[in-house]
């Protein structure tokens, strides 16, 4: 992320504003996805990236490394891009 002004944080891919929000984050650790909720971060309002701060990252990098503590799991609908219909 890099600052156009002292207030104002700026996308570093499509240089749209970056706002603080919380969110389910999807973190990739050696290989491993986990999602989590309610994590705090700061959000592109035009392409939606995610930027996360040093704290909040190694918080992350925890949860994934004891990923088998993990009780709640996601499930959702998954097709093959070929399937798609023209």
């Amino acid at each position: 992320m890099r600052k156009k002004n002292k207030k104002v944080d700026w996308c570093e891919f499509c240089d749209g504003k970056v706002e603080h929000r919380l969110v389910r984050a999807r973190f990739h650790f050696k290989g491993r996805t986990i999602y989590v909720d309610n994590v705090p971060a700061w959000v592109c309002a035009r392409c939606h990236e995610q930027y996360f701060d040093a704290p909040v990252y190694k918080r992350l990098e925890a949860l994934a490394v004891h990923r088998a503590h993990i009780k709640k799991t996601v499930r959702f609908p998954l097709d093959e891009y070929c399937r798609a219909f023209s």
